[in-house]
């Protein structure tokens, strides 16, 4: 549940920067500056001008810089030196970087729940519900530390012949407004449980998995900050060849490297790694994936990545701009996921699209949730205009995905019933 109304004092707030720095000084496995090394070059905003279309947005995106939010004849990157050179060898214009946000007077970055908040709020609402909720560690990061996450259902001791859904958040650092709405789903879950009927039919017919922060290591760095704006950091903090992390969002076992939408550059901010699964979190989301098929059938039925920012719903295929796919994207699957997408988008007013209607991406989460797993599966890309928006608005930003989140968890029972073909593909 957002907590922005909550600070700490100053005096505390100095103590943990200092002892957090300290560790990261000595060394200490764990710590947030374990990693090393540094990189090559260094990752900077910039605001590119003349891109109109899918193909161009694609170009820009070939170059390795991550597109961080998509306007009318412009994009928002976060990019390395080479790649702003590649880009304005394409003929677009790159501005000077855009200032880092500033802070907002009062808040730190704590006013959004950092690694440690996140777990003694999980610890918390599990204690207060433990006839509905249980906690579970699906793996460690690279530095050693829990990935957190949380069954959700009746009777949540027991593996139940109910459809499953599983929603991560945070698998990109800077993305903190992902996390908060995983944790205000678990809230709505919670307390809606006693009193909300609808909320109550959903966790009584359903099995519900949530991991609210999948890159700790990430997160950790990147709010090691005295100030909201942060490090700016995307990867993981796992050593790579000639840098320091991977994009975890690019390194599933579906397509990996395939079609330019990814980077060899070990500085880049969209950089692949050494192989499909070479990052340690995508491994311990894809052995959770995987775990779930129970006698060969695949229990969770619904996947959803939360992200920021750009307000957009987006489903597969990231790797190619066709809607269809012999064999991996039928006419009947992709109508279900532009349905239930599109549903989901007007409660929240998003925008949905396909994947590649974007850019082109490869190795994603939700190209392999569904290539390889054959499980429904959506991007939110929340927020407005900033990875790090005032902690003023948390409780305004996941109000607006509430509604879509509660449609996401009804749909797993049977996808195809968003476009009538529930006879056809889900009768017993």
């Amino acid at each position: 549940m957002p907590k922005s109304s909550r600070m700490r004092p100053r005096l505390l707030l100095a103590v943990l920067s200092t002892v957090a720095l300290a560790l990261a000084g000595l060394g200490v496995p764990g710590s947030a500056g374990a990693s090393a090394p540094a990189p090559s070059e260094s990752s900077r905003q910039y605001t590119v001008t003349g891109p109109k279309n899918a193909q161009q947005r694609t170009e820009v995106a070939r170059t390795g810089a991550a597109i961080d939010a998509v306007l009318p004849g412009e994009l928002t990157i976060s990019a390395i030196p080479s790649e702003v050179a590649a880009i304005k060898k394409l003929g677009f214009t790159v501005s000077r970087p855009l200032p880092a946000p500033k802070p907002t007077p009062g808040a730190s970055a704590t006013s959004y729940h950092t690694y440690a908040e996140m777990r003694q709020e999980v610890d918390s609402v599990v204690a207060a519900n433990p006839q509905i909720t249980q906690k579970f560690v699906a793996g460690k990061s690279y530095e050693g530390r829990d990935i957190i996450g949380i069954k959700i259902s009746d009777n949540v001791a027991t593996d139940e012949n109910e459809p499953e859904l599983l929603v991560i958040a945070n698998i990109h650092a800077r993305e903190r407004l992902t996390a908060e709405q995983a944790l205000d789903y678990l809230g709505q879950l919670t307390k809606g449980y006693a009193t909300d009927t609808r909320v109550k039919n959903l966790v009584d017919n359903r099995e519900i998995w949530l991991m609210p922060m999948v890159n700790p290591d990430g997160q950790v760095y990147d709010m090691t900050s005295d100030t909201q704006a942060g490090r700016m950091w995307r990867k993981n903090r796992q050593p790579n060849p000639t840098s320091t992390g991977t994009d975890l969002n690019r390194n599933f076992n579906f397509k990996w490297g395939c079609c330019g939408g990814s980077s060899t550059n070990g500085a880049s901010e969209t950089y692949r790694g050494t192989g499909p699964e070479s990052g340690t979190e995508t491994k311990v989301i894809a052995n959770f994936v995987r775990s779930r098929n129970v006698g060969g059938k695949q229990q969770l039925k619904m996947f959803l990545d939360i992200h920021s920012y750009s307000q957009l719903v987006l489903w597969p295929f990231g790797y190619t701009t066709n809607n269809t796919v012999p064999g991996s994207m039928s006419a009947d699957d992709e109508a279900a996921h532009r349905a239930i997408g599109t549903e989901m988008a007007r409660s929240q007013g998003f925008t949905p699209e396909q994947s590649s209607d974007l850019y082109i991406t490869d190795g994603s989460t939700n190209d392999w949730t569904w290539g390889e797993q054959r499980i429904f599966s959506y991007t939110f890309e929340l927020g407005t205009n900033t990875f790090y928006p005032p902690p003023s608005q948390i409780d305004q930003q996941v109000q607006r995905s509430r509604e879509a989140l509660l449609k996401l968890t009804d749909y797993a029972d049977c996808p195809y019933r968003a476009t009538g073909k529930q006879d056809q593909y889900c009768k017993a």
